[in-house]
C-alpha cells in the first residue's frame, strides 16, 4: 500500500508506554509496536504538530522525563511527515466537528488527514470504519 495513513497520538503513546500493570494497555502496547513495525518504507505516514504535542504531554503525565519524552519525539518525527496545523486546519475543523460530532480536537485530526490526502486514519477515539468526507476511513487498529 502507497496510500498516505494518518495515525493518531494513543498509537504511539502505547507503543511509547511498557504498562505491564494493566494487562489491557499491555496488550495495547505490544499490538501498537507490531502495528507501527508493519509499515513498511513505500508507505507514507502523516502526523500533525497536535500529535506531537498530545504525545509530549501524555508522557509528561506518565512521569516520564523531559529528555527521554524529547529523545523519543525527535525519533518519531523522524520517521514520519511531521505537518502543522494550520488557520486553515482549525477552519476546516469547525465544519467537520459540525457535520460528525467529534470533539474539537478529533476534528482538528480529521482536518489534517483530509488536507494531506490520506486515506486512513489510525485511532482507537472514533467510529471504527466511518468514512469521512468520502476520502479519508477511520480504522481501530485494536478491532
Amino acid at each position: 500500500m502507497k496510500d498516505k495513513v494518518f495515525i493518531d497520538t494513543n498509537i504511539f503513546i502505547y507503543a511509547f508506554l511498557n504498562s505491564s500493570k494493566d494487562k489491557n494497555d499491555y496488550n495495547k502496547h505490544i499490538l501498537s509496536k507490531e502495528f507501527l513495525s508493519s509499515f513498511q518504507n513505500n508507505q507514507k505516514i502523516i502526523i500533525s504538530t497536535q500529535v506531537c504535542n498530545e504525545y509530549y504531554s501524555a508522557l509528561l503525565k506518565h512521569k516520564i522525563s523531559d529528555d527521554e519524552i524529547q529523545k523519543s519525539l525527535k525519533e518519531l518525527i523522524s520517521a514520519v511527515k511531521a505537518t502543522p496545523v494550520t488557520q486553515a486546519t482549525v477552519l476546516s475543523s469547525f465544519n467537520l466537528k459540525k457535520r460528525y460530532k467529534y470533539s474539537y480536537w478529533d476534528s482538528l485530526i480529521l482536518s489534517s488527514a483530509l488536507e494531506n490526502d490520506c486515506k486512513i486514519i489510525y485511532t482507537e477515539d472514533m467510529k471504527h470504519q466511518q468514512m469521512i468526507e468520502d476520502k479519508v476511513q477511520i480504522i481501530n487498529p485494536f478491532k
